[in-house]
């Protein structure tokens, strides 16, 4: 058994697109009734493929050029197609290629120190440097420790491709993006108001996974996750519990604040509220999973409880 990857139902005969290569039930298993990307790329100047049928396919053909263009490189074949569908697993690359730069490349082949003025104006977003914009992107994929890498990637590789595949890549992509960045901002942002330019800057992919988390919890809040692989609970538990703690430690009074200690607690709590946004504004229009899988036919699998890892701030 198979899910539709545009409707989210489980599908005992399912149809798999030549064109995309991703698997359908029978209602969504033409190409028109998926929003297939591989209309965009089918030349037919002669419009054999128009038949007046479905008028939608026109008019899905002409509404961007450069859409048409990026879902032709992300196509099937084309020079991009491994991306599609896989996003997750890339930003869980690049988060591990950056840290091999963070503490291996740098301190050991450049030269540069960890931590010194270079080393954080490449990978550290800081109070006193927002104007370096470069570091509202590498410092989502920096972290400050193996740990700090480890928790946040077994999040991203449990939690991401759900969320993917009933986002699709690009909408995806834009959550992480845009979650880990505005989390970055709003961290660096209290510090300047709080402490000064001076303050401790903000690494880690934990805003962005929680935006994530959000849009699942949104979709599915009964959705069971096991907490450290063993204590067993709803996924709205897990979250809001995890914001609670962020909440509680982010005003001080864990003895923190939002400025103070090792965590980024209202870059957590950033992340999870674009995620929460965003989940109400497509939830009716996505598939809803009812379980954590691998594979496209794998069995359900409960994965482990929150991103883990806090976002460290150095």
């Amino acid at each position: 058994m198979a899910t539709c990857d545009e409707c989210g139902e489980h599908e005992n005969l399912p149809y798999q697109c030549h064109r995309c290569g991703d698997t359908f039930c029978g209602e969504h298993r033409l190409p028109e009734n998926h929003d297939c990307p591989g209309l965009n790329g089918w030349d037919d100047p002669s419009g054999v493929f128009d038949s007046g049928f479905d008028d939608s396919v026109q008019r899905r053909r002409g509404t961007s050029s450069t859409r048409g263009y990026l879902d032709r490189l992300t196509d099937r074949g084309g020079p991009l197609g491994y991306f599609r569908g896989n996003m997750s697993y890339t930003l869980l690359g690049v988060m591990w290629i950056t840290f091999g730069f963070q503490y291996l490349v740098f301190p050991f082949l450049l030269g540069i120190p960890i931590g010194s003025d270079l080393w954080q104006a490449v990978f550290v977003l800081t109070p006193g440097n927002v104007e370096f914009v470069w570091t509202w992107v590498t410092s989502v994929f920096a972290h400050g420790g193996f740990t700090h890498i480890a928790f946040n990637s077994i999040a991203l590789y449990f939690f991401g491709p759900v969320v993917e595949r009933y986002l699709d890549t690009r909408r995806f992509t834009a959550l992480f993006f845009g979650a880990g960045i505005v989390a970055g901002l709003a961290q660096v942002g209290s510090t300047l108001l709080t402490v000064g330019p001076f303050g401790q800057g903000v690494v880690g992919a934990s805003g962005a996974i929680m935006g994530v988390l959000g849009v699942l919890t949104v979709l599915n809040p009964g959705l069971r996750v096991y907490l450290y692989f063993i204590i067993p609970m709803p996924l709205w538990v897990l979250t809001f519990g995890f914001a609670a703690f962020s909440i509680v430690a982010g005003f001080g009074a864990l003895g923190g604040g939002l400025a103070g200690g090792n965590v980024a607690h209202l870059a957590h709590l950033a992340g999870l509220v674009i995620g929460l946004a965003y989940g109400a504004r497509v939830k009716g229009r996505v598939g809803v999973p009812n379980s954590l899988e691998f594979g496209r036919g794998g069995g359900g699998m409960g994965g482990p409880g929150g991103p883990g890892g806090p976002g460290r701030r150095r």
